[in-house]
């Protein structure tokens, strides 16, 4: 009874922050006119990742409440690239974007082997969303407009998930995914940290 409630609270808390987790990100943003800091590298593979990852469930009829976030996820990051487009001035690719996602999520499920493959290289993808960001932090050594709060929920959603995958599934491909996954977003949220710290010492 007891691991029944803290798997529903996970499941809801992860739920519920993902529906808001991309809005700090968003906010910031569209305060601040720009997207400095924001590795558009990052944001495409991250939404890569996520289109293989809820594919995989989906296709392996995965109990939904252990993924029903990553819709969420795909709409707020769909709505972050066209932002980031249009300050960059390149929203015109917004539409080639959208129909390279659109064809990669179909020829996903043509084939088992595909969907197989692909959950298999989803962990190198969201690793390397990652270290986009990262590398982008390292290049600029500040941390512009990238929201800390939402690197923050980030990582507990992805804690909250390595609990709900244990006790669920536990497929083991998918909890060593949430496991890395979490380290790596701890790192980026230290990251901004330390150069929004840095920041405000100058600034003083």
């Amino acid at each position: 009874m007891e691991e029944d409630t803290l798997l529903h609270a996970a499941n809801f808390s992860t739920l519920f922050v993902c529906m808001v987790l991309k809005f700090p990100q968003i906010f910031a943003m569209m305060r601040a006119k720009s997207s400095a800091g924001i590795s558009l590298n990052s944001l495409l593979l991250e939404l890569t990742g996520f289109i293989v990852f809820v594919s995989y469930q989906m296709y392996y009829d995965y109990p939904p409440p252990t993924y029903l976030e990553y819709p969420m996820l795909i709409a707020q990051d769909a709505f972050l690239l066209i932002l980031i487009l249009h300050y960059n001035g390149s929203l015109q690719q917004s539409l080639i974007y959208a129909l390279l996602f659109v064809g990669g999520w179909r020829l996903l499920t043509v084939q088992r082997w595909i969907i197989d493959f692909a959950m298999s290289i989803c962990l190198l993808i969201s690793a390397a969303s990652k270290f986009a960001q990262l590398q982008c932090l390292w290049r600029s050594k500040d941390s512009g407009q990238v929201s800390a709060l939402t690197w923050a929920m980030a990582t507990y959603t992805c804690m909250a998930r390595i609990y709900t995958t244990a006790v669920t599934t536990g497929d083991m491909l998918v909890l060593v995914r949430f496991v890395v996954i979490t380290l790596l977003n701890l790192w980026v949220l230290l990251t901004v940290l330390y150069y929004r710290r840095r920041s405000s010492k100058k600034d003083d």
